[in-house]
């Protein structure tokens, strides 16, 4: 029976706890397909799984580097920050969310907004945080655009804005939904001054973003997949009491149907938004 008995190692006496496996976080499973992917492999990528070409959650640094020619930007901006102005408190005050969005991500909120190159043409560029509090649009974001949007027409330069929200932000009430007109007359601004607008919508964009800046692009494009509405769509099918057709509200469904101008892979973005932007320079 010795020959069954399992010698006794000192690595035994570590908890289970404080073990960790060498091989923790080195691979990626792909949502869609459920391939496994070396996860350096999938960044080189883009994020985007080689097997079925799903479009995985991009980081916001790594996109705005993508963005931007040989990744160098300047944000600005950066020092407004939203307040508790109605002492909003759910399962936690509205105050404490935002310091722990703060300290989890890295941003002051949920968008950045950064001016730089692509393709050797003068950008302003921005990107929304979806680990911000859902990338929901409360004062400072539709503040920030709302700059962004005027620094574009004072320097004359072309605007990106790459969406991924989860829609307006509850906590902060009217004040969040002051913001879709806020932004609406910039963007009327930004049009009567025939500075080029192109908004890139990712998964997901729904509510008050997609009903504002998010669809009012010169040219509207999305990524592969991208679930992209207003309401959601058990709220739409509750509401109308009808099975919704199958891939209603992703990005080749509203291109179908004429709510998108393009659906364009990941990996292509950078090239489409130069030609486009070539085109609308002349």
């Amino acid at each position: 029976m010795a020959w069954f008995r399992r010698k006794r190692n000192i690595t035994d006496e570590t908890p289970p706890a404080d073990r960790k496996v060498r091989t923790e976080g080195l691979f990626v499973k792909c949502p869609a397909c459920g391939t496994t992917h070396f996860k350096k492999d999938l960044e080189a990528n883009l994020n985007v799984c080689p097997n079925c070409g799903h479009h995985m959650k991009w980081p916001t640094r790594q996109r705005l580097a993508h963005l931007f020619d040989d990744g160098q930007y300047t944000t600005f901006d950066d020092n407004i920050v939203s307040t508790d102005i109605l002492e909003f408190f759910d399962t936690k005050s509205y105050a404490d969310r935002i310091v722990q969005a703060r300290k989890s991500t890295g941003f002051n909120d949920a968008i950045v907004c950064a001016e730089g190159n692509l393709g050797g043409r003068p950008l302003i560029g921005c990107v929304m945080v979806m680990e911000f509090i859902g990338g929901s649009m409360g004062s400072v974001v539709g503040e920030k655009v709302t700059r962004a949007i005027e620094r574009a027409i004072a320097k004359q330069r072309p605007l990106v804005i790459v969406s991924a929200s989860g829609g307006a932000r509850m906590m902060e009430g009217t004040y969040s939904l002051m913001q879709l007109a806020k932004i609406c007359g910039a963007l009327a601004r930004l049009d009567a001054a025939r500075v080029p607008y192109i908004s890139v919508l990712t998964d997901p964009t729904t509510g008050g973003v997609t009903a504002s800046f998010a669809m009012l692009g010169d040219i509207n494009i999305a990524e592969p997949g991208a679930l992209i509405g207003f309401a959601g769509p058990r709220v739409i099918e509750q509401t109308i009491r009808q099975k919704l057709p199958v891939g209603f509200q992703r990005s080749e469904f509203l291109l179908e149907h004429g709510m998108l101008d393009a659906v364009v892979d990941r990996r292509d973005l950078r090239k489409f938004l130069i030609d486009a932007l070539a085109f609308m320079a002349h």
